[in-house]
């Protein structure tokens, strides 16, 4: 049977006009690739990725009417379980076809690093067209959020508004890739295996509660806008316009980084900005790993 022919399986406590309204989506409602081109760059514009509550010791909730009330009910974001899975339901209301997948974080990693476990969420996308395009749709791979949704057309390079991605193809893996000053850089590797929002869960629990996950010990926020990509990583605050070089700027105060939250990123904290500023690592170039 065509999965077209019927109707999408949508999760009764998925509210999409509360959603829509929230990245601030007023297009049409239909599975073409010119709306999904708007949702994927309208939600990580609204809606930041950030890990607060693993920082603050707490395990995101996946259920979908956690997530509502969270990044539609309140000025929150989360991390790629919570963002994708959130994407997920608009996607299926949409009338697409959606698979859930899992991939390897690589991104600035040494060639020769081990390999890492898979945990990181994105998701495979069908359209129902006569050519019934594919797409890989990512809205939540903090430290380099992708706006838009792109062909799963291996080796073909891909020209996004920040930017130029790829998809390499090696047998049944792919890898996610960026171009940056010195070259293509990858940013993870998948299969096309599906995953339920099940087996999420354990992968969930280890991102937020693992001693060396480095969602635990720092903290991780990104928006992008079609006018700017802003990162925070701990205190330190960088700022991209495209054709721009990139503004950094170290927070010294929690007034300051109360400031950021709101008039940068759009977040309310859910506990107070001096508490939370107060777990921040601070002075450091990079990941803090104890």
């Amino acid at each position: 049977m065509n999965p077209f022919n019927s109707a999408p399986i949508v999760d009764p406590a998925f509210d999409l006009p509360a959603y829509l309204q929230r990245i601030g989506y007023c297009g049409r409602c239909t599975p073409t690739l010119e709306a999904l081109a708007v949702l994927c760059a309208a939600h990580p514009a609204a809606i930041a990725f950030e890990n607060i509550d693993p920082l603050l010791g707490r395990v995101p909730e996946l259920a979908i009417g956690a997530l509502q009330a969270k990044l539609v009910g309140q000025r929150r974001g989360g991390y790629c379980f919570e963002q994708n899975a959130l994407l997920r339901q608009a996607l299926l209301a949409f009338g697409c076809r959606v698979t859930s997948l899992a991939a390897r974080v690589v991104w600035m990693a040494p060639a020769a690093a081990p390999p890492r476990p898979r945990t990181h969420m994105l998701l495979r996308v069908e359209l129902p067209q006569a050519t019934h395009e594919t797409l890989i749709v990512d809205a939540g791979f903090g430290g380099h959020l992708l706006g838009m949704p792109l062909r799963l057309a291996p080796g073909v390079p891909q020209t996004t508004p920040t930017g130029r991605q790829r998809i390499v193809e090696d047998g049944a893996l792919f890898t996610l890739e960026t171009e940056l000053p010195e070259g293509w850089s990858p940013q993870y590797r998948f299969t096309l295996d599906a995953q339920s929002p099940v087996d999420f869960e354990p992968l969930n629990w280890f991102v937020a509660t693992g001693p060396t996950s480095m969602f635990r010990h720092n903290l991780l926020l990104e928006r992008l806008t079609p006018t700017q990509r802003a990162n925070l990583l701990n205190d330190r605050l960088t700022l991209r316009a495209p054709g721009a070089a990139p503004q950094v700027h170290v927070l010294t105060s929690a007034r300051e980084f109360e400031r950021v939250l709101d008039e940068v990123f759009d977040l309310q904290s859910p506990v107070p900005a001096a508490t939370l500023f107060e777990r921040v690592p601070k002075g450091l170039p990079g990941i803090y790993l104890p």
